[in-house]
């Protein structure tokens, strides 16, 4: 063709350099990876995204009627060995305000008035101002 532009160099041999060494394949793969400047960005965009909900204030009559429901639990744990109950009660996010409301069924193992948690046969601790909801239950 003659009106390539390149027609002069195109059949010359490629210049390979004295001084440096040619790159080997591997490490020229690397120069077209992708580069994530924002890295973690989209962890946070994922986190920011995540809902909570907001800590409900009970009344002083759900507090009483509470306050009965536990120590009726008190009581179930002297006469059984570990009572069946479900509890509903709110736990704080650890990243940002707000939280969730977790229902958690299983043995009682003890109230601790002293620390204010009730201790479950598994080892799971809940603490009492958390707790909006509890109820033995019948196995």
């Amino acid at each position: 063709m003659k009106g390539d532009s390149y027609e002069d160099i195109i059949h010359l041999p490629h210049h390979v350099s004295k001084k440096h060494p040619p790159m080997p394949l591997r490490n020229r793969a690397a120069q077209f990876m992708p580069f994530a400047a924002l890295t973690g960005y989209e962890a946070e965009i994922e986190e920011s995204a995540r809902l909570t909900e907001e800590a409900r204030d009970l009344s002083e009559d759900s507090e009483a009627a509470l306050n009965v429901r536990i120590q009726s639990v008190q009581a179930a744990l002297q006469s059984q060995k570990q009572p069946e109950v479900s509890v509903t009660y709110f736990r704080p996010d650890e990243k940002k305000p707000g939280g969730a409301y977790i229902i958690k069924k299983g043995a009682v193992k003890k109230i601790d008035s002293y620390t204010g948690r009730i201790l479950f046969s598994d080892g799971t601790e809940i603490p009492l101002c958390g707790i909006v909801e509890i109820a033995l239950r019948s196995i």
